[in-house]
């Protein structure tokens, strides 16, 4: 399985991201589609997780009710909308696929490269 994450870059406090994972290989496997970050010294933080089917998402309380998880099926594509930004959303955001709905890290088996989003106040 490949993960291929984009769409981060520099913002201002308050605008909107929307970044994309496109997932390719065996994706059977690929039960829950996690969104995480990591901020520099900071470990990885669960923000977002679906099923494919989006009948199953979870937030964490940091993010809920200003990012968005969604999917895609026909472009094997997961997304995370993220609105009123906040420089503490400064980190590099990763997409992770795992064999079950998760918010553990350790639970996820594959991992796209990163995609950096930095928000300037």
């Amino acid at each position: 399985v490949q993960l291929q994450a984009s769409g981060g870059g520099l913002v201002q406090a308050g605008d909107s991201l929307r970044l994309s994972c496109v997932v390719s290989g065996r994706t059977f496997n690929a039960y829950g589609m996690g969104w995480f970050r990591q901020a520099p010294g900071k470990d990885r933080e669960f923000l977002a997780v679906t099923t494919w089917s989006g009948s199953i998402k979870h937030y964490s309380d940091s993010v809920k009710g200003r990012f968005t998880i969604s999917t895609d099926n026909a472009k094997n594509t997961v997304f995370l909308q993220m609105n009123s930004l906040s420089p503490e959303d400064t980190a590099i955001y990763y997409c992770g696929t795992a064999p079950s709905i998760s918010t553990v890290a350790a639970r996820y088996n594959y991992w796209g490269k990163g995609t950096l989003v930095t928000v300037s106040s």
